[in-house]
């Protein structure tokens, strides 16, 4: 049973973890030249991976036994490797701005969707205000890409795919925190989701991790935004309804471009700015609802 105040809590957890995922697209920007999309990715799972794996492991989480849904467990670690995949090769080609905006920026509606065909969860009015504001923020954002901004079509459907994937996971996730402590379901999923891109791992070329910055950012991508990040996300799915949860995480590309702007040098015209604004709203809506009801 949520309580107002521990649904609040959740939807902080939530933010930040997004906060977190934000720094990804800066991250691969520092990476050595030669790391390509597909090993960024495959690197990530499975650092994030093994770390989640050891964490669970000494904390005694892996052994309380209980019950592990087959499907939901499959379903949640095939949407993560997906994800990796879909996202980054979406992004390698059309671009980081339309890649980020529409992976992550479809993603609250095709949670929504899923929620309430799967789990008949009616998206709360606020998910409705907040997902609207948030969308079109994205699309400001998108607007104002300037002209380095390319649409590619296999791009734009990689990027609708990783939307769904990630969807689907969070969906997936929620309904083994019916049986599992956050810890154990991340710690599972994403090992088995590393398993599933293990031999990409054979195929690519791994020789930027031994430069210092290609080994610094690699940690980062795993440690950051898998192990701490996800940790957040997956407590904060304890009090946070999946549909409201992925649209908190479109403060995602809100912390990308800020980076963008403030260590990248990157410059955003004043219909970005609207976007970021409108996205701002939509986020601190999102946060406040469970507070005013509980004043």
């Amino acid at each position: 049973m949520r309580t107002e105040e521990g649904e609040g809590n959740g939807r902080f957890l939530v933010l930040f973890a997004a906060m977190l995922w934000g720094t990804t697209g800066t991250a691969q920007a520092l990476a050595p030249p030669t790391a390509s999309p597909a090993a960024i990715g495959a690197v990530r799972l499975a650092l994030g991976g093994v770390a989640l794996l050891l964490l669970a492991g000494r904390r005694g989480f892996l052994r309380r036994g209980g019950v592990w849904p087959l499907w939901p467990v499959l379903i949640a670690a095939g949407c993560m490797a997906l994800y990796q995949l879909s996202f980054f090769a979406g992004v390698a080609r059309t671009g980081v701005a339309i890649g980020t905006i529409v992976g992550i920026g479809s993603a609250p509606i095709l949670a929504g969707l899923l929620a309430f065909v799967v789990e008949h969860e009616r998206p709360e009015p606020a998910w409705w205000v907040a997902t609207t504001l948030a969308v079109v923020g994205c699309g400001l954002l998108l607007q104002g890409g300037g002209a380095d901004v390319r649409v590619d079509g296999v791009g734009v459907l990689l990027a609708l795919g990783a939307g769904g994937a990630y969807a689907a996971y969070t969906l997936a996730s929620k309904r083994l925190l019916r049986y599992q402590p956050p810890e154990a379901v991340t710690a599972l999923v994403f090992s088995l989701g590393a398993l599933l891109l293990l031999p990409l791992l054979f195929t690519v070329d791994l020789s930027w991790l031994r430069q210092p910055r290609g080994f610094l950012v690699a940690l980062h991508l795993g440690l950051v935004t898998v192990t701490v990040a996800y940790l957040l996300f997956v407590r904060g799915l304890l009090s946070v309804p999946a549909a409201t949860a992925v649209t908190l995480t479109l403060a995602e590309p809100l912390t990308a471009g800020m980076l963008g702007v403030f260590l990248l040098g990157e410059r955003l015209p004043w219909s970005a700015l609207g976007g970021v604004g409108l996205l701002l709203a939509g986020l601190a809506w999102l946060t406040a609802v469970p507070r005013r009801r509980a004043m």
